[in-house]
């Protein structure tokens, strides 16, 4: 019988993937209105009906002696696919495989190497298993966060990004609704640059608040919900919309 998944499982589950080295089982007690002993139980519970397979340490491999992670899009033979995924974990440099359902471009590999060198090797090596390679690109930057619905109510969504454009040179335009609990939230534009929230290289270029189009103007004052237009002179990086209602790296 299927584990059946409920509220404080899901909280356990929300911050053990928020951060597992510094949870505390007694605060998510204290939260559920629980005992600390029941935490500790659903955590083995979920472990041993493998939910909670593990507890992964995020690496940034790039800051190591000049490391590389390549990701490569792989096609395996459906009949097959099982076992040359568990071989292609043994590879050494191989860090994850995942198995996607498609018939084409069916597994994603993640590896790391030294140097390219190392990635040729290792790009080998799964060509002899029998794998496809359809694509490979370098991993500049990977970011993880929970799952949302997981977690309590009044955790910040985050920006609900609508719409993105590049435009010439570096410069981007983005567009995302503001989230209750932003930074940004009641403050003027004017006031947001001052305190070093909004970045001299960011524009506010279009509000849209409960149907109505505003022009944006120094002393507009930003509200949870509004729709926001956003003019990037530079690429867009993710903690320029942490102020908008984004969680906290």
């Amino acid at each position: 019988m299927d584990h059946r998944v409920d509220e404080i499982d899901k909280r356990i589950l929300y911050y053990l993937a928020q951060d597992a080295r510094n949870t505390n089982a007694t605060a998510i007690a204290e939260e559920m209105e629980v005992t600390p002993a029941t935490i500790r139980n659903r955590i083995q519970q979920l472990e041993e009906k493998g939910i909670l397979r593990g507890y992964l340490a995020d690496i940034d491999y790039k800051s190591i002696d000049g490391h590389v992670s390549y990701q490569f899009t792989c096609t395996a033979p459906i009949p097959d696919r099982d076992k040359i995924v568990q071989a292609a974990l043994e590879v050494s440099g191989v860090i994850s495989v995942r198995e996607l359902m498609t018939g084409k471009e069916n597994i994603a590999i993640t590896v790391v190497g030294s140097d390219t060198d190392d990635i040729g090797q290792v790009a080998g090596t799964l060509s002899d298993l029998g794998l496809e390679i359809e694509d490979e690109s370098v991993i500049e930057a990977e970011y993880h966060r929970p799952y949302d619905p997981f977690g309590p109510e009044d955790v910040p969504r985050g920006p609900s990004v609508t719409d993105f454009m590049s435009l010439a040179g570096e410069s981007e335009v983005i567009e995302f609704t503001v989230s209750e609990g932003a930074d940004i939230a009641g403050r003027t534009i004017k006031g947001a640059v001052e305190e070093g929230l909004l970045a001299d290289e960011l524009l506010v270029v279009g509000i849209e608040r409960n149907g109505e189009v505003l022009t944006p103007k120094g002393e507009t004052t930003i509200q949870t919900g509004d729709v926001i237009s956003l003019f990037s002179q530079r690429e867009l990086r993710t903690d320029d919309l942490h102020v908008f209602g984004a969680e906290e790296p």
